[in-house]
This record gives structure tokens, sequence and C-alpha cells, in this order.
């Protein structure tokens, strides 16, 4: 089944320094090894102005977990992981997800 490396990226006190380091994080992501999609998604903004749960996501879609699990141990997968924590101060939680149903087929 695939497996999906999310990476939820907390509320920043400066979001502006991790938009000028994700084209680089981007591409960082792109060059893993059996990468099969990537997306980056920023968190709307709630209506009544409470801060929202997290400030961002990044998915990355492999085959299988064993695709991911070796993707995450290359240099690749080091400066991959290095750019996003460097970028975030850390403040990251990751999930590998088992992909089981994809809108209902």
């Amino acid at each position: 089944m695939p497996t999906k490396v999310e990476i939820i990226i907390d509320n920043l006190e400066s979001p502006e320094s991790f938009e000028a380091a994700l084209p680089d994080i981007l591409d960082k992501a792109r060059a893993l090894p059996g990468i099969r999609s990537l997306e980056s998604a920023r968190v709307w903004p709630k209506e009544d102005g409470t801060p929202t749960p997290a400030y961002r996501t990044l998915a990355l879609l492999f085959d299988g977990y064993d695709e991911a699990s070796a993707a995450t141990a290359t240099a690749e997968g080091g400066a991959f992981f290095g750019a996003v924590i460097g970028a975030t101060g850390g403040k990251i939680t990751g999930l590998f997800l088992d992909v089981e149903d994809t809108a209902g087929r």
C-alpha cells in the first residue's frame, strides 16, 4: 500500500523565514529516491481570528513503507529533513501514514 510521509509544521514565529526557505526544501524533497508525489499546503486562517492548529503541511508519497523508510535514510533524506528542521526550529510532527483509500477508489 502507498505510504505518505506527512510533516505538520507548527505555527512559527517567523513564517516569512520559512517561506524563503521553502523552494529549497521542496527541491530537496523532489530529490528523494522513490518519491511519487509531493504536496505542500498552507493551513487556512480561522475565521474567528484564533490561531490555526498548524502553519503548513508537507506530504510525500511513496509506493510503500519500505520505499519511504529507505528514502528517509539516504543522504538526500538527511538533507531534506535537515532543511525542514533548520527552517522550523524543529517545530514539526512527522508521520508515516498507511494510505488506505484514495477518493473512494
